[in-house]
C-alpha cells in the first residue's frame, strides 16, 4: 500500500443547512490537515454520490463522511444504515454531525454501525476545535483502508 500524503484526503458532507455548509467548509481549510470537502444536501444525493450515479459517475471515493442526521429526501440513519450495509461502502468511516441531542437518535446511529456521533457546538472556535481533532484523528493517527 503507498503511504498517503497528509493532503489526499477526501470528505463528503451531507448536509442541507447551508450555514452549517460554510462554517465546516470554513474549518476544514483551516485545519492544519489539507483536504477536499465535496458537499451534497440530501440523502438521496448522497448515496447516489456514495454509489457514483449520473451526475457523480466520475468523483473520487471519500475517506470519511460527515453525516447529518435531519435531512431532506431520506434521512441521516437511513442513509447511515444504507453505506454500512454496502460492502464497497463500509469501510468508509462516517462521523454522525448534528444537532440532534435526542438519545434515542444516538443508540440508533451507533446500532447502524456510526464510527462516532458528534452533537454540533453553537461556539465556532469549539467547532473549528472539533473539526481539526476529527481531521487529525481520521487522517493522522488512524491508517484507513481504502
Amino acid at each position: 500500500m503507498v503511504e498517503q500524503k497528509l493532503n489526499d484526503f477526501e470528505i463528503l458532507l451531507v448536509e442541507d443547512n447551508t450555514a452549517d455548509i460554510r462554517l465546516t467548509q470554513e474549518a476544514i481549510q483551516k485545519s492544519t490537515i489539507t483536504s477536499h470537502l465535496n458537499v451534497v444536501k440530501d440523502g438521496v444525493e448522497a448515496i447516489n454520490y456514495l454509489k457514483r450515479i449520473g451526475k457523480y459517475s466520475k468523483v473520487k471515493r471519500p475517506d470519511l463522511i460527515f453525516l447529518d442526521l435531519n435531512l431532506p429526501k431520506k434521512g441521516g440513519l437511513e442513509v447511515l444504515s444504507e453505506i454500512k450495509q454496502d460492502t464497497d461502502l463500509r469501510r468508509i468511516p462516517v462521523v454522525i454531525l448534528t444537532i440532534s441531542a435526542n438519545e434515542e437518535d444516538l443508540i440508533k446511529a451507533y446500532n447502524f454501525h456510526a464510527n462516532c456521533f458528534i452533537n454540533k457546538p453553537l461556539d465556532i472556535k469549539e467547532f473549528y476545535t472539533i473539526m481539526e481533532f476529527i481531521c487529525i484523528y481520521w487522517f493522522k493517527i488512524v491508517k484507513l483502508a481504502r
